[in-house]
């Protein structure tokens, strides 16, 4: 079985974040979460996986290179403009044999991918939609469905006036190989808002896979730390690599006896916890960061290498990789891109987004 991944926008919702690192490959508890996504697939038997990319192609197959490691085959296709999810997808027709699966790689789910196929299977469809409840569906695609869950209309985005269900497309699907005959080549297409539609109006059997399994769109920086929150409290029980343990500790980290450490907390490897540090789940600090004494640090998200000086405290924030937070600074709610410099004694204002390179001097 094959699948195909979308990882070639820009995630300009997701920057400070992504200034220098694709969406694909941000950290999710201290790994990319695309691996998090092949390896996910690869529990459902699905190990020839297609990427197709765009936005900074290079970083994201520096990293994952031929798929071995995880289990699977990669392979990569770059598209020199943007062409929509549909044409992204019709990019990678050369590499594609029969009925396919085509994610969004921007969702993180453990949606369950072997039922899923069989139920495309059993209905003999030409496309298949995972649908998902949210509790406000006005910010996504509503799938409308007949009892037997076949798909009967889309509404993009609709007014609360025009609701009729929150059941929302989930960004998977199965698809027969017959649907890229309905997309152009080398052109922009969306595959929710033009192919589905087109597929309904030929009276195609489009169906909907209904599922109650974790899901979130990690599209915007409160998103991403509310999946570390799931996550680190075991929200999503199928993550292959979620911790078991309250408090995780990577190879050579060292974590002086008086700090105080109240999971869930994941900390990686190389990593230098001072005296009288407070660390309070859910937290992950990625690997080589250095928290000095006396330092306060909850519910965040610490990428590689960041250093913390004495007395710091930062509340529900997200530190992307080789930042610098100076003696007595301090930050709550905010999103520091990379190699961010926070002067001494400067507080933050809630809300902040810093992108990445910037020296912040102190308060006056």
């Amino acid at each position: 079985m094959q699948a195909v991944i979308l990882v070639g926008g820009k995630a300009t919702r997701l920057l400070p974040l992504t200034n220098n690192t694709p969406k694909a490959i941000v950290p999710v508890l201290n790994r990319p979460l695309l691996e998090h996504v092949i390896r996910h697939l690869a529990g459902h038997r699905i190990e020839d996986i297609i990427l197709a990319q765009g936005h900074l192609a290079q970083l994201i197959e520096g990293y994952l290179g031929n798929g071995s490691r995880f289990g699977v085959s990669l392979s990569y296709v770059v598209e020199d403009t943007p062409l929509g999810t549909a044409g992204a997808l019709k990019n990678a027709a050369g590499y594609l044999d029969d009925t396919f699966l085509m994610l969004n790689g921007d969702v993180f789910t453990d949606l369950d991918i072997t039922a899923m196929l069989e139920f495309h299977r059993q209905q003999k469809a030409m496309a298949t939609i995972a649908l998902t409840p949210v509790d406000d569906p006005t910010s996504y695609g509503l799938v409308e469905t007949t009892p037997e869950n076949r798909v009967a209309r889309f509404l993009e985005k609709p007014g609360w006036n025009e609701v009729t269900t929150n059941m929302i497309n989930a960004g998977t699907y199965v698809l027969e190989k017959a649907v890229l005959a309905q997309i152009p080549l080398r052109t922009k297409v969306s595959i929710e808002r033009e192919v589905f539609p087109r597929l309904l109006t030929g009276h195609q059997p489009v169906y909907a896979f209904l599922s109650s399994a974790y899901w979130i769109d990690i599209g915007t920086p409160e998103k991403y730390l509310q999946l570390h929150r799931d996550l680190l409290s075991g929200k999503c029980r199928n993550c292959l690599l979620a911790p078991t343990e309250e408090v995780t500790i990577g190879e050579n980290s060292h974590i002086h006896p008086s700090a105080r450490i109240r999971g869930p907390v994941i900390i990686g490897a190389d990593c230098t916890i001072g005296e009288n540090v407070a660390l309070n789940g859910p937290l992950a600090i990625g690997d080589g960061a250095i928290i000095r004494e006396d330092s306060i640090i909850e519910d965040s998200v610490i990428w590689q290498n960041s250093r913390l000086g004495a007395r710091v405290s930062l509340k529900s924030s997200i530190l992307a990789d080789n930042c610098h937070l100076n003696e007595g600074s301090s930050a709550e709610n905010v999103v520091l891109g990379d190699n961010v410099t926070i002067a001494g004694g400067c507080k933050l204002e809630p809300g902040s987004r810093i992108g990445a390179g910037t020296t912040v001097s102190a308060s006056p």
